[in-house]
C-alpha cells in the first residue's frame, strides 16, 4: 500500500514554479578571466616533508617530551623519597639518643648500688 503511494507521486508532473526553483538552485560552473589568470605574486612553492622525515621527527619529539615528563616525574619521586628516609633517620637517632641516655642513667644507678654494697 505504502509502495503505490510512493509510486503515484513520482509520476506525477512537476510544476512549473518548482521547475524554476531548481533551476535557480542549481548553479553552473563557470570561470572568468579574472579567477583562470595566476595572481601575480604567487606564493613561493613549498617543499613537501617526506614521511620517512616527518615521521622521524615526530617520534624523536614525542620521546624528548615523554623522557623530560619521566625525568621530572623520577626527580619528584626521588626528593619525597630522599625526604621521607631523612625524617626516618632523624628520629631513629632520636630513639637511639633516648635509649643511650636511658642506659647512662641506668649504669650510674646500678654503679652507686655497687658501691654501697661494698
Amino acid at each position: 500500500m505504502a509502495s503505490r503511494i510512493l509510486v503515484r507521486s513520482a509520476r506525477t508532473p512537476i510544476s512549473p514554479l518548482l521547475r524554476s526553483i531548481r533551476a535557480e538552485q542549481s548553479r553552473a560552473f563557470q570561470t572568468g578571466r579574472t579567477l583562470m589568470e595566476t595572481p601575480a605574486a604567487a606564493l613561493p612553492i613549498r617543499k613537501p616533508v617526506g614521511a620517512f622525515r616527518g615521521g622521524l621527527f615526530g617520534f624523536l619529539l614525542g620521546s624528548t617530551a615523554a623522557g623530560a615528563a619521566v625525568y621530572y616525574y623520577i626527580l619528584e619521586e626521588y626528593k619525597v623519597s630522599n625526604e621521607l628516609l631523612t625524617e626516618d633517620i632523624y628520629s631513629l637517632q632520636a630513639a637511639v639518643q633516648k635509649i643511650h641516655t636511658y642506659v647512662q642513667n641506668m649504669e650510674e644507678k646500678v654503679d652507686a648500688l655497687e658501691k654501697r654494697k661494698k
